[in-house]
C-alpha cells in the first residue's frame, strides 16, 4: 500500500498490516477510509486507553459511566443529570468560528442522546497571547455564542488562559449538561435484529472528511489546506432535531438514538452495534439524503456533517417515528437494518462496498505501548532570591488586568446565560448554578484547570485541577457529584509528552478516588502541537531533524464538574453582599509562589513546584463551608485561587459592589508578605458572614481542625489594608474590566 495514501487516511504500515492479516485480503477504499478514521487517535484512543482505565468511574449514584455519548448520575427527586466535555481544538485552529460552533454542536447531541435534555453549556478555552491571537479568540467567542444562542441553550461557565504555548494550538474544550428523568435515560445499543436504521436531520455533505483523522495529527504549514475537514453547523436545524428527539420520548418506538459526529456514518453505526454482542448492520448509501451530487460511498460514509443522528427504530414503526421528525420539518430516511452477524455491510443499492467486523472497526486498534521518560526539571524557584513586595496596590492593579485574572464579562456577555429561566448563579463566580425546575435542588457545574501547574509537575497538578473545581462547586453551597475530563496535550511519540500524560492521569485518578469524584465521561485530543515557519515557535519547544520550531502546548487536563444543593436558596455567590459583615479567610497560607500568576506578571518567571496541595485537608475545609452554608451562616464565598489571596478578596468587592477595610498584614516568618497576598496556597475560601455567626463559625473550625482567620469588615467603596495599600473600587474595576473579544 502507498505510504502516502495511508497518511491520508492516518494510518500506518503496520496497522495496514494488522488490517490484512485480520481480514486475510486487502482492505477495498471504502475499506480503509472506514477503518482509518475509527482506528485514528481521536477515535480509538489507541495512545490513552491503558491509562485512562485508572480513573474511578463508578460509585452509588452512576446511572452511565464511560463508553456511552455522555455519563448521567442520578441527583434525586427522580432526575439524572447527563453531561460530558469534548475538544475541537484542530478545527478551531483552522477556522475558529465553525470549529467552536460546531464543537458545541457535537456535544449537545452527545446529550440528546442519552434522552436527555440540554439545559447549559460551558467552555474552557486556551490561545495565545493577545492581540497576536486576536484572530482565533474572537472568532471562537463569537463561534460559541452564535450556536449557543441561536439553539437557546444558556452558556453559564467556563474559563479562558492565554499563554505562549497555545499560540498556534488554541483549545477549544466544549461541556453540554442535561437533565433526563432516570427512567427514561437511553443508551446507544443497536438492538433487535431486523430494526431499522434511520437517518434524521441534515442531508449528508462533503464537509468534514477525515476530520477525526485531521484531529489526530500535529498542525503544520499544510494545515489550512484541510479546511474541508472543519464542518458547518446550524443552529437553527440542530434546535429543530433536539424537540424532535424529545418527542421521541412519548413513543416506545425508538430502541436508541446516536449522534453522528467524528467519523460520520461510519463510527455512529459501529459504535451503536459494538455496544450489543454480536450485532451487526446493513447500510445502504444510495438511501442517505445529500446535500451535493455525484457523492461515493466513501464521502457518504466518512462525512462529518453536522446536525445528524442515527435512529434505532423498531421495525414496522418507521412511520410512526417519521410523523415525530415531519412535524418539525426534518429529513427522515430508513437507510438500514440492525442484523446478526457481527459484520457492518455498505451496500450502494444492489452493490456492495465494504464489509468489515465491528469487532475490527471499535476494538480492533492496535494498542500503542508508548515509553514516558521524564524530561529535565522545569526551572526552579529560589523564593528568598526574589525582592520583596514593595507596591502592593501596583502589584494588585497589574494582576487584576493580566489576561488571566482580568473579568470574564467582556466575553459572557455575548452569551445567553438566562435563556430557559433556570440560571440562578450566573457567569462571573467560581461557579453557575441552575434550578431544576418543580423541585429545590441547584446543579452547580464549572470547568477548570491551571495548565502552568501541570507543566511544573503534570502529577500534582492533575490533583490541583480536580480540588479547583471541587472548590468552586462548593463555594456556590453545593456537594460535588462527579467529573467529566479533557486531557488536552502535544504528541505522545515524544517520550516526555507520554510521561505528562501518565502523570497526568495517575494525580487525577489519584484525588478523584480521594475525594470519592466518579469520572463518568471525557475525551483525550492528542497532537496539540504545531510546526511554525522558522522564527515563530513559543517558548514550549523542542527541535525537530529539519530545524523548524516545534511549539507545544503545555498539559491542559480540564476538569469538569458538577455539584448539587438540596435547597437552591441556600445557594451562595461570591460577591460582599452586606455592609458591616465580618470578611474570614477559612484555611491557611503558605510560601506558595511557584507557578503563580504573581510569578509569571511581576517577576517574569513560569518556575517552582506548584502549591502543595493535601487532599485530606483540603475535604476537611469544604466541609466547613458546606456546613456553614446549609445553616445559613454565610452570606457569600469565593475560593481562593490565581492571583492569592488579594485578588480573591478584590474580587469579592467587586462582584458586591462593596469594599473591605482590612489591618495590615504582618506575616510570621517564614511566611513571606508577597505569598501572604498573592501566593496560591491551597484549600482556601474568602467568606462574609455577619457577627452572630462568628461563634458558629468558630467553632465548625475547631471541629474540623481547620484555620480560620479575620481579614477585615464590608463596608465602603474601597479596598484597604490599613498603611500597605488603599484603592477604590472604581480603580480595581478599571483595571479588572480589559478582556473584550
Amino acid at each position: 500500500m502507498d505510504e502516502r495514501r495511508l497518511r491520508e487516511v492516518a494510518l500506518t504500515p503496520d496497522e495496514y498490516k494488522v488490517i490484512v492479516e485480520r481480514l486475510r485480503r486487502a482492505p477495498n477504499e471504502v475499506e480503509l477510509g472506514m477503518l482509518g478514521v475509527l482506528w485514528s487517535e481521536h477515535c480509538s484512543y489507541k495512545s490513552s486507553k491503558p491509562l485512562l482505565r485508572r480513573l474511578p468511574s463508578s460509585g452509588p449514584g452512576v446511572l452511565q459511566g464511560p463508553g456511552e455519548n455522555a455519563g448521567a448520575i442520578t441527583i434525586g427527586e427522580g432526575w439524572a443529570a447527563v453531561f460530558k466535555i469534548e475538544s475541537h481544538n484542530h478545527p478551531s485552529a483552522i477556522e475558529p468560528y465553525q470549529g467552536a460552533a460546531t464543537g458545541v454542536g457535537g456535544i449537545i447531541r452527545d446529550v440528546i442522546a442519552m434522552g436527555a435534555r440540554p439545559i447549559a453549556l460551558l467552555d474552557s478555552l486556551r490561545f495565545g497571547p493577545l492581540p497576536e491571537s486576536s484572530r482565533h479568540f474572537e472568532g471562537v467567542v463569537a463561534g460559541i455564542g452564535g450556536y449557543g444562542n441561536c439553539i437557546g441553550i444558556p452558556t453559564v461557565g467556563g474559563e479562558i488562559y492565554f499563554d505562549e504555548c497555545y499560540t498556534n494550538n488554541p483549545l477549544v474544550n466544549a461541556m453540554c449538561v442535561g437533565l433526563v428523568r432516570t427512567d427514561e435515560l437511553m443508551r446507544a445499543r443497536a438492538e433487535g435484529t431486523g430494526n431499522s436504521l434511520m437517518l434524521v436531520g441534515a442531508d449528508t455533505g462533503r464537509d468534514g472528511i477525515h476530520g477525526a483523522s485531521f484531529a489526530s495529527v500535529e498542525l503544520d504549514d499544510n494545515s489550512s489546506q484541510r479546511r474541508p475537514a472543519v464542518q458547518v453547523g446550524n443552529p437553527f436545524l440542530e434546535k429543530c432535531l433536539l424537540e424532535a428527539c424529545m418527542d421521541l420520548s412519548h413513543t416506545d418506538a425508538v430502541v436508541a438514538i446516536q449522534d453522528l459526529g467524528a467519523a460520520g456514518l461510519t463510527s455512529a453505526v459501529a459504535e451503536c452495534a459494538g455496544r450489543v454482542e454480536g450485532a451487526g448492520a446493513v447500510i445502504d448509501v444510495a438511501q442517505v439524503p445529500r446535500r451535493e451530487r455525484g457523492m461515493t460511498p466513501y464521502e457518504v460514509m466518512l462525512s462529518e456533517s453536522q446536525e445528524r443522528m442515527l435512529v434505532v427504530v423498531q421495525r414496522g414503526r418507521e412511520r410512526e417515528v417519521e410523523s415525530i421528525f415531519n412535524a418539525w420539518d426534518l429529513t427522515s430516511a430508513v437507510i438500514g437494518q440492525v442484523t446478526d452477524d457481527g459484520l457492518l455491510t455498505v451496500v450502494d443499492g444492489s452493490d456492495q462496498v465494504g464489509r468489515l467486523p465491528i469487532t475490527l472497526l471499535t476494538d480492533g486498534a492496535p494498542v500503542r505501548r508508548l515509553v514516558g521518560i521524564a524530561p529535565d526539571p522545569p526551572f526552579g524557584l529560589e523564593i528568598d532570591a526574589l525582592p520583596p513586595l514593595a507596591d502592593a496596590g501596583g502589584t494588585l492593579l497589574r494582576l487584576l488586568a493580566s489576561p488571566n485574572l482580568s473579568s470574564r464579562r467582556g466575553v459572557f456577555r455575548r452569551y445567553d446565560h438566562m435563556v430557559g429561566d433556570a440560571t440562578i448563579v450566573p457567569p462571573g463566580g467560581d461557579a453557575a448554578m441552575l434550578r431544576v425546575k418543580g423541585t429545590k435542588l441547584g446543579l452547580a457545574m464549572t470547568t477548570d484547570c491551571n495548565a502552568r501547574y501541570c507543566h511544573l509537575d503534570p502529577h500534582l497538578g492533575a490533583q490541583l485541577a480536580v480540588a479547583e473545581a471541587a472548590r468552586n462547586i462548593v463555594a456556590t453551597g453545593a456537594r460535588p457529584l462527579a467529573v467529566t475530563d479533557c486531557l488536552n496535550f502535544a504528541n505522545p511519540d515524544r517520550p516526555e509528552v507520554y510521561w505528562e500524560l501518565e502523570e497526568t492521569i495517575a494525580g487525577l485518578a489519584y484525588a478523584c478516588r480521594t475525594m470519592e469524584l466518579p469520572v463518568v465521561s471525557g475525551n483525550v485530543s492528542l497532537y496539540n502541537e504545531s510546526f511554525p515557519t522558522r522564527g515563530e515557535g513559543g517558548p514550549a519547544q523542542s527541535a525537530r531533524p529539519d530545524g523548524v520550531g516545534q511549539s507545544a502546548i503545555y498539559p491542559t487536563p480540564v476538569v469538569g464538574m458538577i455539584g448539587l444543593i438540596d435547597d437552591y436558596s441556600k445557594r451562595l455567590g461570591a460577591g460582599l453582599r452586606a455592609e458591616g459583615d465580618f470578611v474570614l479567610m477559612i484555611g491557611s497560607t503558605h510560601n506558595d509562589l511557584g507557578g503563580t500568576e504573581y510569578l509569571k506578571v511581576e517577576h517574569g518567571h513560569v518556575a517552582g513546584r506548584p502549591p502543595a496541595l493535601d487532599l485530606t485537608r483540603e475535604q476537611a475545609v469544604n466541609r466547613v463551608v458546606l456546613a456553614a452554608a446549609q445553616s445559613g451562616y454565610l452570606h457569600s464565598a469565593h475560593d481562593c485561587a490565581e492571583g492569592g489571596m488579594l485578588v480573591a478578596l478584590a474580587e469579592c468587592c467587586l462582584l458586591g459592589g462593596i469594599g473591605v477595610r482590612c489591618p495590615a498584614v504582618r506575616p510570621e516568618a517564614p511566611l513571606r508578605l508577597d505569598a501572604a497576598f498573592f501566593g496560591e496556597s491551597q484549600s482556601r475560601f474568602i467568606v462574609s458572614v455577619t457577627s452572630r455567626a462568628m461563634p458558629e463559625m468558630q467553632s465548625l473550625a475547631r471541629r474540623h481542625n481547620v484555620e480560620l482567620s479575620l481579614l477585615g469588615l464590608a463596608g465602603g467603596d474601597t479596598l484597604e489594608f490599613e498603611g500597605q495599600l488603599k484603592l477604590t473600587l472604581a480603580e480595581l474595576r478599571q483595571a479588572w474590566d480589559v478582556l473584550v473579544p
